[in-house]
């Protein structure tokens, strides 16, 4: 047969499933599937940021549900995965998307001022433990429900939401910072895991976009940027953020069969920032 770019790059017709799919990044990243094609289930915690994204798919004659969803809860995962199947039948592809950082687990500067003001120490668990099991278990969970289905049919695709805190953690965010690190070990460890039953499992890891979660460490009340915001333009050597549309190309590629021989790794879609040394 001859090979096309459509039999190498081609999602029409995929089911995919999509947490977290109703943000910034996964709602850009939903609506790209549903333009190539794919029947796109967009699960996100608040159903009407999922419906929303849903009705921008099916408006332009595309095929998307939106499904609530708590990726932190087995039986609201399972009760979604009902929902997907019983609308598009079989989940060839699952994307876990939902995560992000918390203020509670965020600390102050990085002075010998700042360190002796009880910012770290003073860190509450409860919020350490929520961002830390939104990012891991929030990939773990979904998985254990998604992927039961892949194994039996011995076919399947996987891809991850890491980051550059993955590569080399960031000042002020230590649990985005280990969950981010937790997700990559995670992905590889299940590349090797699944791939008996040739299911492919990768991660994409964003440099810096802004989104709701970290506007608040990035951006000034007047729309300007902060110092921490200044310092990563000057680290990313193309100056500027990305935008959510840049992700869309590294995404298509992991979880098409163009990619059928890749597994166990993470794209970095940055901007150059993780080839930087700062010199």
């Amino acid at each position: 047969m001859k090979t096309t770019l459509q039999s190498l790059f081609g999602l029409n017709g995929k089911t995919i499933v999509i947490t977290g799919g109703g943000g910034i990044l996964c709602g850009t990243m939903a609506k790209a599937l549903g333009d190539l094609g794919a029947k796109v289930a967009i699960l996100d915690l608040k159903p009407e940021s999922a419906d929303a994204v849903a009705k921008q798919i099916t408006d332009v004659g595309g095929s998307a549900i939106g499904v609530p969803c708590n990726v932190l809860e087995p039986s609201s995962i399972q009760e979604a995965a009902k929902i997907v199947e019983s609308k598009f039948g079989p989940i060839e592809i699952l994307i876990n998307g939902a995560g992000g950082n918390s203020k509670t687990a965020t600390t102050g500067g990085t002075t010998v001022a700042d360190l002796i003001d009880p910012t770290f120490f003073d860190l509450d668990p409860a919020g350490i433990q929520f961002v830390f099991n939104l990012n891991f278990l929030g990939t773990l969970l979904p998985t254990q429900v998604f992927a039961r289905d892949m194994v039996k049919r011995k076919s399947g695709v996987i891809l991850n939401i890491t980051s550059m805190n993955a590569f080399c953690p960031l000042t002020k965010i230590p649990a985005y910072s280990a969950a981010k690190a937790a997700v990559g070990n995670f992905t590889q460890w299940m590349a090797v895991h699944f791939a008996p039953a040739n299911i492919r499992v990768n991660a994409i890891a964003p440099g810096f976009f802004l989104t709701e979660q970290n506007r608040f460490l990035l951006t000034t009340n007047d729309g300007g940027m902060t110092p921490r915001g200044e310092t990563i333009i000057s680290q990313t050597p193309m100056k500027r953020y990305g935008t959510a549309d840049e992700l869309i190309a590294g995404m298509v590629y992991l979880l098409s069969d163009g990619a059928r021989f890749v597994t166990g790794t993470t794209l970095a879609i940055d901007g150059g920032f993780s080839a930087f040394s700062g010199v």
